[in-house]
């Protein structure tokens, strides 16, 4: 069984409606399960159809289509996770 972790931890702050059309987004699209934890989603398959490009590609496009792509952006954490993480603007630095 494939398991992919995300954590989303920083993408909370935008409601819990995002968080419901990630999940259902990605259910859709891998036809794998997709449990929310506390911080983190979990995509677990029987298959190996789901690899981890994939779904990275598939976070950028929901990201894309929410129009949040220029706040947050999408980085390799340790094996099997993912982060999504909130883009610093030139205001911050």
């Amino acid at each position: 069984m494939v398991e992919i972790k995300v954590d989303i931890s920083e993408l909370k702050g935008e409601g819990d409606t995002v968080i419901e059309e990630l999940v259902s987004f990605i259910e859709k699209k891998t036809k794998a399960e997709v449990e929310t934890a506390a911080n983190e989603l979990i995509v677990r398959n029987e298959k190996e159809n789901v690899s981890k490009q994939y779904l990275r590609v598939l976070l950028r496009k929901y990201l894309h289509r929410s129009e949040l792509k220029e706040y947050f952006k999408v980085i390799s954490g340790k094996e099997n996770t993912f982060l999504i993480k909130e883009k610093k603007t030139a205001e911050e630095e």
